[in-house]
């Protein structure tokens, strides 16, 4: 199955952040570190390249950056990487890990481009951001299933039967309607 560099090694990159495990057995850009669904199968990708999210036209520069990072990990660490897959794509999960621990790194330079990649990863799993609740969970979406998101009443309206903080912290105000509106 041939993949564009760009797209196996972004999913790299976000199976580093959320880890899941293998599409099929020959996968390379899944480690397969981790059981179940990860950022991936979330939908990291498909986030990543909404425009509104600001990320979508810098994939390209963000793969082929993140690729020279791993050719100089390697380099330095002394690995050898099969040339038939991307750089990043062929470290494994361990030193994926690592190198996304230095580039993150608070005093890394380049540090905000790739939190904000990390943390579309994460908004991919934890919140379904690239489609509407609804659709994610007429379609499983694994990210909300695996947190324990709240699916809606039969009604379609999310409600709540326990606070969140174990206790009411304020009374209704005395106008407001039965749906919950301000009068």
């Amino acid at each position: 199955m041939e993949v564009p560099d760009k797209t196996i090694t972004i999913e790299a990159f976000a199976d580093t952040i959320i880890p899941g495990e293998k599409r099929w057995p020959d996968d390379r850009a899944i480690a397969g570190a981790a059981t179940g669904a990860g950022a991936v199968a979330a939908g990291a990708l498909a986030l990543l390249e909404l425009p509104a999210g600001g990320l979508a036209e810098a994939l390209d520069s963000l793969a082929v950056t993140l690729n020279e990072h791993a050719d100089d990990y390697a380099h330095e660490t002394g690995l050898s990487l099969d040339a038939s897959v991307p750089s990043f794509v062929a470290l494994s999960f361990d030193h994926r890990t690592a190198l996304v621990r230095i580039l993150t790194d608070p005093g890394h330079p380049e540090k905000q481009m790739w939190v904000s990649l990390a943390l579309f990863c994460n908004m991919a799993f934890d919140s379904a951001a690239h489609m509407s609740t609804p659709t994610a969970f007429a379609t499983g979406h694994p990210g909300l299933l695996t947190i324990g998101y709240s699916q809606p009443n039969a009604d379609g309206i999310y409600r709540f039967p326990e606070f969140s903080y174990g206790r009411q912290l304020a009374d209704h105000h005395p106008q407001t309607t039965a749906t919950g509106s301000p009068a």
